[in-house]
């Protein structure tokens, strides 16, 4: 019998069919797609910010990276904790001895309305530390836009 979905068996009664092969092409499509899509988005460890804009930001690896969240009020976190700049002296020096220099990344995941100096001073403090990476993590700016 071509292409329908029923087929009939001895005592001549038609008997319903699934087809299971377009069913398992709809599921393999649905998982690449989520997959596809989990894959683009670019987490960050720290507590949620307004982050800046930028048109030349770049992906990031997360693999031995440590998120430092300069808030709008000027605190930081360490992660999502939220500490004391003596905790994040502290903090960044563990990191740097747990972490090997090729790998250890510092990511400042500041706030779009946070004091510049107090990025500033996460940043020099990182390179006091003998981190030589320090990424700031930014939006994509949409093409055209100012």
């Amino acid at each position: 019998m071509a292409g329908g979905g029923a087929t009939k068996d001895p005592s001549g009664k038609k008997r319903a069919r699934i087809e299971i092969i377009p069913l398992i092409d709809v599921i393999f499509f649905l998982l690449a797609t989520f997959v596809l899509f989990t894959l683009s988005l670019n987490k960050s460890a720290g507590p949620r910010v307004d982050l800046p804009q930028s048109t030349t930001g770049e992906a990031r690896d997360p693999a031995g990276t440590a998120t430092v969240t300069v808030m709008a009020d000027g605190a930081i976190a360490w992660d999502k904790d939220p500490i004391t700049l003596d905790e994040f002296l502290n903090r960044l020096k563990i990191f740097h001895l747990n972490h090997p220099e090729p790998d250890a990344h510092i990511l400042i995941n500041g706030d779009s309305n946070a004091m510049f100096s107090t990025v500033v001073y996460v940043f020099d403090e990182a390179r006091k530390a003998e981190i030589q990476k320090v990424l700031i993590d930014t939006h994509a700016k949409p093409p055209g836009s100012t």
